[in-house]
């Protein structure tokens, strides 16, 4: 295998050494033709007589040779002046994009033809501005998307901590006054935690702190922990699991099931059922979480895992667009998958792929 590998690494520049050999070649060529051509066309028109080689010591042969040496290379420097800027056009192209490239336009693309490596080039090249085109998109979205969860909260609590400041207020309307500061300082401050938790997550490479625990038991404690919410809407769980052992940090895939299941919650229908199923294979854990609730619609489903992304616009229903995008980190920092395995009228089912150890 490494000798098959060095070979291909050899053989990949075949391409456009093959290419700039004929240039060379071509232009070598050319120049002893045009050489020729201009010598025969003076000798021709009378204008240059070429020396005598019969005598050796007139030295007739050498100044011929010089004087045909002298010509064929003054051509091949006019021929090569010519024909370089077809290889080099190419770069010219890729220089110019890239400097497009610099100044923020990620729309520039570059059709380059020719050998399989220019080829590659061009569809590298193209490939990099649409990701950095998607990358600067992002980064506008959360910058909108961070600016719009702060300051909701913080105009809601400066307008109520106003209304509180009027004398007439009975005590029931102080108090609801009250619970909506508290209700909104709770809301920011979960914000900034969840924040402050994806950058903390975003910085790891790699999980140092991993144990041997219950699967199956800690999802079993996450729907306890969440049974305030789940009561509330008569909610109903089913759970169809094995035991299931894995080697994985616990507070953090601990935050998965957290997320998950809220947001199954959240969009569960009143007196539903949420539906929790384990399957292992081949050294992994498969779990599913299926709720009652409206469809993901496919354009959707591309970024429900981006930050602050939230498929109502209006942003009126609770949250902040953070747990999904926490979740996955999560999953992809323990080596596993997550998705929308389905979603349609029925409801909607979230899978996650992990490796038991």
């Amino acid at each position: 295998m490494k000798t098959r590998k060095n070979n291909n690494i050899s053989l990949r520049g075949f391409g456009l050494t093959f290419m700039f050999m004929f240039i060379v070649l071509f232009i070598f060529l050319i120049s002893i033709f045009l050489a020729w051509f201009i010598i025969v066309f003076l000798v021709y028109t009378g204008l240059y007589t070429p020396p005598s080689t019969e005598d050796p010591e007139s030295g007739g042969a050498v100044m011929f040779i010089a004087y045909f040496g002298s010509v064929t290379v003054l051509v091949s420097i006019f021929a090569s002046l010519i024909f370089s800027r077809i290889p080099l056009a190419p770069i010219r192209e890729v220089i110019h994009a890239s400097e497009k490239l610099a100044t923020g336009n990620f729309s520039v693309r570059i059709h380059l033809k020719g050998p399989k490596e220019l080829r590659q080039l061009n569809k590298s090249f193209n490939h990099m501005a649409e990701e950095l085109g998607s990358l600067e998109m992002l980064r506008s979205d959360f910058i909108n998307n961070f600016s719009h969860e702060f300051k909701t909260p913080i105009v809601s609590l400066r307008g109520y901590a106003k209304v509180l400041k009027r004398e007439n207020l009975s005590v029931l309307e102080r108090n609801e006054y009250l619970d909506i500061i508290i209700n909104e300082s709770e809301r920011l401050a979960e914000l900034a935690t969840n924040v402050l938790q994806l950058s903390k997550i975003e910085s790891q490479a790699i999980i140092a702190e991993k144990t041997s625990y219950n699967l199956t038991e800690q999802i079993r404690t996450v729907i306890v922990l969440l049974e305030s919410k789940w009561s509330a809407k008569h909610i109903s769980f089913q759970v169809n699991s094995a035991e299931v052992m894995i080697i994985a940090n616990e507070d953090m895939l601990s935050q998965v099931w957290i997320n998950l299941l809220d947001n199954a919650i959240k969009f569960s229908p009143l007196n539903s059922e949420i539906t929790i199923s384990t399957k292992s294979k081949d050294g992994q854990v498969s779990i599913s979480i299926h709720n009652n609730g409206p469809r993901i619609e496919l354009d959707q489903q591309k970024y429900i895992f981006d930050k602050f992304y939230q498929g109502d616009a209006s942003h009126s229903s609770p949250g902040n667009g953070l747990g999904l995008s926490i979740a996955h980190k999560i999953v992809i920092l323990h080596g596993g998958t997550i998705r929308v395995a389905k979603s349609d009228d029925n409801g909607t089912t979230f899978e996650v792929a992990l490796p038991l150890s």
